[in-house]
This record gives C-alpha cells, sequence and structure tokens, in this order.
C-alpha cells in the first residue's frame, strides 16, 4: 500500500467511525523548515479549529506490521485528546488589545524558511530568525498557534518594535526556562532513577513546557546566568526548535567534532522540521557574548 492509498485507507475507516457531524479533509501543510507534510484535518460543525493529525510517522508503523484498525483507534484517542471543545473567537484576533498576552516568539532556521519569511516580521539572531506566534491554546499534548505576518501589524497598528518587546516579555513570563542535568533529563523520559555517580558534562536548556524551549537563549540574563553557574564558557548546541544543549569548554571535545556529531543527529534523529541549525554556538563569560 503506497502512502496515498494508505491516507485515503484511513480516512475511510475514520469516517466510519466518528459522528456526522465531524468531516475528515486531506490537509497538506507546509511547515518550519519548508517541510511538507500530509494529515487529516477534523472538521466539526460549530468549531472553527479543525485539528490536523499528520500520518508520515504512522505510515512507518503500518509498515512495519501494525494493523489498520489499531491505527484508526490510536487516531481517534489523539483526537479526543486535541479537539478544541469550543468555537475560537477569531473576532477577538482583530483586536491588538485582546490578542496582546497570548503573543509570544520563537527560534526557527532562517536560511531554511526565505519562503515563511517573506511575509512574515523577524529578527535576525546569527543563522536563526525570532518569529512570533498567537498561542491559540495550550492543551497537555502540545499547542495550537498561528504566526503573526505583516497583515496582522497593520491590523493591530504596531510597529515591529512592540511586536518583538511584547513576545518577549509574554514568553519569559508565560514560559520560564529551565536548566536541567542531561542525565536527568533522560532518566526522567526512561522513568528510572537519576545516575548519582557520574560527574554531569552536558545540560538540557528549555522551557517548561518542552515546547519551542530554543528561544529560551536570547531571555535576559540567562547565558549569563549560565555562566555563573559554570564558571567558565561553554558550548552551545542546537538539538531542535525545542531546546539547546549546554557543554562546558572544558568537557567538551574540539568544535569541528561537536559541529560534525550536530549535522548526523539532525540528518538522523530529528524530524525535519524541528531541525533549528548545523552550527554550534560559543559564549564568551568575559566578553559576555555569544557567537
Amino acid at each position: 500500500m503506497t502512502y496515498s492509498q494508505f491516507v485515503a485507507a484511513v480516512k475511510k475507516e475514520l469516517e466510519c467511525k466518528l459522528e456526522k457531524n465531524t468531516k475528515i479533509d486531506v490537509h497538506i501543510a507546509l511547515k518550519n523548515n519548508n517541510t511538507e507534510r500530509r494529515g487529516l484535518a477534523f472538521v466539526e460543525e460549530g468549531i472553527n479549529i479543525s485539528p490536523t493529525i499528520y500520518l508520515e510517522e504512522i505510515y512507518k508503523e503500518f509498515q512495519e506490521g501494525k494493523k489498520l484498525d489499531e491505527i484508526v483507534q490510536d487516531i481517534l484517542e489523539v483526537y479526543g485528546s486535541t479537539r478544541v471543545s469550543q468555537k475560537w473567537e477569531i473576532e477577538s484576533l482583530n483586536d491588538f488589545a485582546k490578542t496582546r498576552k497570548k503573543i509570544l516568539c520563537k527560534l526557527i532556521n532562517q536560511e531554511k524558511n526565505k519562503e515563511f519569511l517573506e511575509d512574515t516580521p523577524y529578527i535576525s539572531f546569527l543563522d536563526l530568525a525570532i518569529v512570533c506566534y498567537v498561542l491559540i491554546e495550550l492543551k497537555e499534548n502540545g499547542i495550537v498557534t498561528m504566526p503573526v505576518k505583516f497583515s496582522q501589524l497593520e491590523m493591530w497598528g504596531i510597529e515591529e518594535t512592540e511586536l518583538f518587546q511584547v513576545a518577549k516579555e509574554n514568553v519569559q513570563k508565560q514560559f520560564p526556562a529551565e536548566l536541567r542535568q542531561m542525565k536527568e533529563v533522560i532518566a526522567e523520559m526512561l522513568g528510572i532513577d537519576m545516575p548519582q555517580d557520574d560527574e554531569e558534562v552536558m545540560y538540557v536548556l528549555s522551557n517548561d513546557i518542552r515546547s519551542f524551549g530554543a528561544i529560551c537563549i536570547i531571555y535576559d540574563g540567562i547565558l549569563e546566568l549560565i555562566g555563573e553557574e559554570l564558571k567558565e564558557n561553554y558550548y552551545i548546541i542546537p538539538s531542535s526548535i525545542h531546546e539547546m544543549i549546554i557543554v562546558p569548554e572544558s568537557k567538551a571535545p574540539k568544535k569541528e567534532e561537536i559541529e560534525e556529531m550536530v549535522k548526523e543527529i539532525n540528518e538522523t534523529q530529528v524530524e525535519n522540521e524541528e531541525v533549528l541549525s548545523n552550527n554550534v554556538y560559543f559564549y564568551n563569560i568575559q566578553e559576555k557574548r555569544m557567537s
């Protein structure tokens, strides 16, 4: 079964199990890093936000032997946990005063998102771009967002300077930064006790919801605080758009080796739309400068 046939088969099975007031559309979206994703959008009568479940990873499970009815049941469970229960007041997006507290920012790769950035306000940050979005809904298993375009700025009657000032203030307040030991993060993921005997050489910097957490490197004073904690210069490794890895200079391999490692991991372990950069950054505690 080809991927297109798989999508059609899943759509047909789901339509037999959903209420009549919900229909399913095949949705193709251009995501971060110019990545095209194909999924199923659940359009519910009276609700103007349609959750979309992308099927590329699920198709891999099917190819590995997972049965179609099991996949359909899994999708129904995901839909049940992601569906929006009430209509979103779209009109409120036209009012900057009502939307102001929902405006946040994140980091994306500048080169990989040239087309997206053509009609999007952004601030260059090394090889990255700081862009803004409106937080539509925060759920336990993810967030629903809308990118801020130049058209929104015109409608709101504000300048880019105010937009980014508001977004930075909000993201720092609503999603505080967390610096955790790598072994602690791994132990939590695996559900095991954290090893106590090994000396820590890597740390994970993200926010408290682990979503778009790479932006934490622009938080006021965060790089200086990390330097004070480590008491030395350090490397900042872009793990993904969701987190950065911090490695003290004295514990790190050569920069060329780190770059090679980042490139390989991005190509083999990180979803394309979540890749942030193949570059490695360095923070000098004397100069208080990231490069």
